[in-house]
């Protein structure tokens, strides 16, 4: 799966562009966006406008809301002229997007409150390929992006969105704008940036599908590994998000975190849960660290966070881990974070009815 990044924002605008380009002496006032309640004309300009505000909330570094300016085109401007709006501003958010450090994240409310350079290349992105749709529609044009730009749109910021046998019209089906056999028509929607949870000196970082799919081939998905690479369970572990995103029962809240050091950002290691809460609002909690960075109190920090972040919400009452009876070094991790050792009852009842492997100790949580 290809990168997001500044370069795929300005394929998208080339695209829009050369779709666009031939209706530039109609009225793209009197013509409906698609099924949008706006005309071809202001949905021109909301493009633009996104575009710029992404681009400008990454540089800014903005935290708590938009920053406070709006794109308004002179009145005299045509059609042409607002192709090289999305053109010059598409231009700003590729550069932003590219020059952007990793780690940097800003304001966007869905749905977390913020997004990092690769997020805000996706929501650009996604913003032109579907507005260009609407565009082309009403005005009939011919128009559909590149299977490979719409599979990046869907793996980045839709991670909650079963891919479907194309991924142009699986794109549209999740937004509204299509169908897909077997599925149900899709009323409301949004996108979703990944999760990241602070901890003492990393920070868990939401790992998407498009990156769990470069781990799970032996990548870097996109972290500077600390050591070179992850160890190996961080890579089954994405192997095992990519499986569940495919079969459509992927929760990215509930998925895996590269502990990313915060002083150089060096990924450390992997933390994540096997799986959503069952009906009794039990989660389990597995995690690696690469060696270098073992010994050091990160994989306290990190299970200590992700525990104390799962246990404030409604449908987790319980965490769990599961250790091998010989690895003492786990055991005092799990310890350190405030977990405890289950009674010989308790864990008779997972070994029972849990399918607990054999030579595994459970260790709970409560909240």
């Amino acid at each position: 799966m290809r990168s997001m990044n500044g370069d795929a924002v300005t394929e998208a605008v080339a695209g829009c562009l050369a779709a666009l380009r031939p209706a530039v002496d109609r009225d793209w006032t009197a013509v409906p966006a698609g099924n949008l309640d706006w005309d071809c004309r202001t949905t021109a300009v909301h493009v633009a406008d996104d575009l710029v505000a992404y681009a400008s909330n990454l540089v800014a570094r903005a935290q708590d809301d938009y920053v406070p300016f709006e794109l308004t085109p002179d009145k005299g401007a045509g059609n042409a002229d607002l192709l090289q709006v999305i053109e010059a501003t598409g231009g700003l958010l590729a550069a932003a997007v590219t020059t952007a450090p990793p780690g940097v994240r800003a304001y966007h409310p869905y749905p977390y409150g913020s997004a990092d350079r690769v997020g805000f290349a996706a929501m650009g992105v996604a913003e032109v390929l579907l507005h260009t749709h609407d565009m082309t529609q009403g005005l009939g044009l011919p128009y559909e992006p590149s299977a490979d730009l719409a599979e990046s749109v869907l793996t980045w910021i839709f991670p909650h969105v079963q891919p479907g046998p194309e991924p142009w019209p699986t794109l549209l089906w999740a937004t509204g704008r299509g169908e897909l056999p077997g599925r149900a028509p899709v009323t409301e929607w949004r996108w979703r940036n990944n999760l990241v949870i602070p901890a003492e000196r990393c920070t868990l970082t939401g790992i998407r599908p498009a990156a769990a799919h470069d781990l799970r081939l032996g990548g870097d998905g996109g972290f500077d590994w600390l050591g070179g690479e992850p160890y190996t369970g961080t890579q089954q572990a994405a192997g095992m998000l990519v499986k569940a995103y495919q079969a459509g029962v992927h929760r990215p809240e509930f998925g895996v975190f590269a502990v990313v050091r915060n002083e150089d950002g060096r990924a450390l290691g992997g933390i994540g849960f096997h799986g959503a809460p069952d009906e009794e609002g039990r989660v389990e909690i597995g995690y690696d660290l690469v060696e270098e960075a073992r010994g050091q109190g990160y994989a306290t920090e990190a299970l200590r966070a992700l525990t104390e972040w799962a246990l404030a919400r409604e449908d987790v009452d319980l965490v769990l881990l599961t250790i091998e009876h010989g690895n003492t070094a786990s055991q005092q991790v799990a310890a350190r974070a405030g977990f405890v050792r289950a009674t010989v009852e308790e864990e008779r009842t997972a070994h029972d009815e849990h399918d607990m492997e054999p030579g595994l100790g459970l260790y709970l949580r409560r909240s």
